[in-house]
């Protein structure tokens, strides 16, 4: 049974993590077809946005498989460099997820935590159902953390709050993740996928060199000084403006008719 299974369908890159009896913890299998998977997402030009969620009803993603680290893991016997370089090379799931120049959406369909809320806060925007619950989790295995849960909830949260969730190990229910901003949009748990596929097929369908420099942009304000997003943002302005789909924009604009967009 394939641990990732991909579909495309109207330009959308579905990720579905197939590990359903385990909660879709994340094995060597599933993180290869992960990376494999959103590298297909960032460079294939069919794809105009990519969805991850997790297979079944249960679980996005419980995070790392507890039950392989117990056995002791494919690393044992490695050197603390091995391991490093071996867990730093999946950790790369995370910046795909958050810098490839296409949008991304995570659909949270019961319980992100761990490594999973890590990689649920990885992507650009969050749809979460109403059974869904987030947590950091890591200190209940006497884990640090991965997968930059701590840039991210600390953007998201700010850095008091993200102490506290990593420190806590709190259970978030929907209304704590919709108050907190850790999602986009809580919707009723029959209508998650549909309205995520939904909600992605229309990025999908929009501009997509401009979404490629949004992203930039977005990286830019995050990593960066107020100068430095002004000027991405100009450059970046200038070279949408000359694209094939502002143009098409403008001239529907004046037509008063919704725009064609080519990603050119």
């Amino acid at each position: 049974m394939a641990e990732l299974i991909e579909t495309l369908e109207d330009g959308v890159l579905l990720l579905v993590m197939n590990r359903p009896e385990a909660m879709n913890a994340l094995s060597a299998n599933m993180m290869d077809g992960l990376i494999k998977g959103l590298r297909r997402g960032a460079e294939d030009p069919e794809v105009g946005c990519v969805v991850l969620r997790g297979a079944g009803e249960k679980a996005f993603c419980a995070g790392g498989d507890v039950k392989a680290m117990a056995a002791g893991g494919r690393m044992q016997g490695a050197s603390h460099e091995t391991k490093i370089a071996d867990l730093r090379a999946r950790m790369r799931v995370s910046e795909m997820l958050h810098d490839m120049p296409k949008p991304t959406i995570a659909v949270v369909n019961g319980v992100a935590a761990g490594a999973g809320l890590s990689l649920a806060l990885a992507a650009d925007m969050r749809f979460a159902a109403r059974s869904a619950r987030m947590t950091t989790a890591f200190a209940k295995v006497g884990f640090s953390g991965d997968f930059g849960s701590h840039f991210f909830l600390h953007k998201l949260v700010g850095t008091a709050k993200a102490r506290e969730l990593y420190f806590t190990a709190e259970i978030l229910n929907a209304e704590k993740i919709e108050k907190l901003g850790l999602a986009n949009w809580v919707v009723d748990d029959d209508k998650l996928q549909a309205e995520a596929m939904a909600f992605a097929k229309k990025l999908a369908a929009g501009p997509r060199v401009a979404w490629w420099h949004v992203k930039h942009n977005m990286k830019v304000a995050e990593e960066g000084t107020l100068s430095a997003a002004l000027d991405s943002e100009a450059a970046r302005m200038i070279r949408t403006g000359e694209t094939e789909d502002h143009k098409e924009a403008a001239r529907a604009f004046v037509e008063k008719r919704a725009p064609v967009f080519v990603g050119r």
